[in-house]
């Protein structure tokens, strides 16, 4: 993921809780905060520690995050967004968690144009 489309900063995650609409699904819940002034969307990450020890946590992250970067061109821009895994998504192979992660996406009115490849 490159630089220009991460939320790393407290203050950014908190803002996109505090003021973005949130949409959800059994596995994950995003909150969404148009922001006209970027060029590109920015996504940020969170797991928490009730999902697992610090590896299955961190295979989690990596894998959202090559999700949402093998979808960027989909990915609606001027936004910011952040991803939260829930307790199903630890025993969940990688293609249903692709279709799940673009399930919410969808249900959030992130993902540009028509149905996205490979979705259903």
């Amino acid at each position: 993921m490159h630089k220009e489309h991460r939320l790393a900063r407290r203050e950014d995650f908190n803002r996109v809780y505090r003021y973005g609409k949130s949409t959800a699904n059994q596995q994950f819940v995003v909150y969404v905060l148009p922001k006209p002034q970027n060029e590109c969307f920015r996504v940020g990450v969170s797991v928490s520690k009730k999902l697992g020890n610090a590896v299955v946590r961190n295979r989690l992250r990596r894998t959202m995050k090559e999700i949402v970067r093998l979808h960027k061109e989909q990915i609606a821009d001027k936004v910011d967004f952040v991803l939260i895994a829930r307790k199903p998504v630890a025993d969940m192979e990688y293609e249903e968690m692709r279709k799940s992660l673009l399930h919410v996406l969808k249900r959030a009115s992130l993902i540009k144009g028509g149905p996205s490849k490979g979705s259903n």
